[in-house]
């Protein structure tokens, strides 16, 4: 084989290896969640009833515990580089409308990732007020009240 043809079928093979390699790096992203419809977020208005609201925007992604007065609709963006890693946040939208007590728009609002902390969509805890706190922590805080005090 000539020398010059070496060197082409060299130079074609790390061609093709750095094909390989960059279509590995790219990774794969995942959309969750609800999809944003500027258009129809646009047509809500302050004073719109909650009924208006659904038809609009359609079903929330989730709603206020107390009084059903805020509905939001999060979605969320990720990246996963490799199979084995762990996917990561590249984008976050939560939607926000707060209602007023007869259920009539008060204001909406828009967050994103920079606004606060990353909304956890596989969580299967739910989280409570005040601090975290250790089973154990618990229980010898629960020993200590039945001890008699000096």
């Amino acid at each position: 084989m000539p020398r010059s043809m070496k060197t082409l079928t060299r130079l074609l093979a790390v061609f093709f290896l750095a094909g390989l390699v960059s279509a590995c790096l790219q990774g794969e992203e995942f959309q969750r969640g609800y999809i944003l419809d500027e258009e129809a977020l646009a047509k809500v208005r302050p004073g719109m009833t909650a009924e208006q609201v659904l038809e609009t925007m359609g079903t929330p992604s989730t709603v206020s515990t107390v009084g059903n007065q805020s509905w939001y609709y999060v979605s969320q963006k990720s990246r996963q580089r490799f199979a084995f890693q762990k996917p990561e946040v590249i984008e976050q939208r939560v939607t926000a409308i707060y209602f007023t007590p007869q259920l009539r728009v008060q204001r909406t609002a828009l967050y994103g990732i920079e606004d606060g902390r990353i909304f956890d969509f596989i969580s299967r805890t739910t989280p409570t007020g005040g601090a975290e706190q250790s089973f154990l922590a618990n229980l010898f805080r629960g020993v200590g009240g039945l001890l008699p005090r000096l």
